[in-house]
Parts: structure tokens; sequence; C-alpha cells
């Protein structure tokens, strides 16, 4: 059977693949200052909590959502790092593309980080 990917799931699946082996921060290594974090969950708030939960203990708004807190448990947070910065592209319907500015992504990436489960 041949299977056909659309353009968007290439890039994020590219994405998050290559991007955990491109230079930046290593993991735990994102602002953890109270201010740096509260800026960063600010932008989960504002962007994300539409659909993701992005708190402790929140549920996903939208089914099939992932938590924040467990996306450590998918692949490392610090995978995200390039698709911030390039523009957050998915495959399915409604999720908006954005970028992030370098300074966002950091305390963006120091909130995530955070939440994860120790």
């Amino acid at each position: 059977m041949k299977r056909i990917w659309s353009s968007a799931l290439c890039a994020v699946v590219g994405s998050l693949f290559f991007g955990a082996f491109q230079p930046g921060h290593a993991a735990g290594n994102y602002p953890s200052d109270p201010m740096s974090v509260a800026s960063g969950q600010e932008l989960a708030e504002i962007h994300c909590a539409a659909c993701h939960a992005v708190g402790r203990e929140d549920a996903s708004a939208q089914p099939g959502a992932p938590a924040f807190r467990d996306l450590g448990q998918r692949y490392p947070v610090s995978s995200l790092e390039e698709s911030l910065a390039e523009g957050i592209v998915t495959g399915h319907e409604g999720m908006p593309e954005f970028a992030f500015a370098p300074d966002d992504i950091d305390d963006f990436l120091g909130y995530l980080t955070s939440l994860q489960a120790r």
C-alpha cells in the first residue's frame, strides 16, 4: 500500500526528529527564573490553551490535544525549539501556524520544561 504524507505532517515529523539533533539549548537549560517562566506560561495560555492543557492539572479543551505537562514523555521538549522559530505547522485542521521570537522561545520552553514530570 502506498502512503502519501501531507507536506505539513512531514514538516512536523521532520522538525521533531531533526530538531533533536540541532545545536541549541541542552535539555533543562532554558530560563527557569520566575519572570521567564511566567512569560512562557502567558504565551502558552494565549496561543495554546484553547486546545491544549497548559497547566499542571487542567484538561485539554480539544480531545486528542496532548497536555503540555506530558510532552516530555513523547519526545524531548528541546526538539520544539526549531519548530517554534520557523513556525509550527500541523496536519490537522484548526491549529494556527505561528512562530515565536527567540526570547519567547526560551521562555516558552522554560515553562514547558517546568511542567514536565520529574
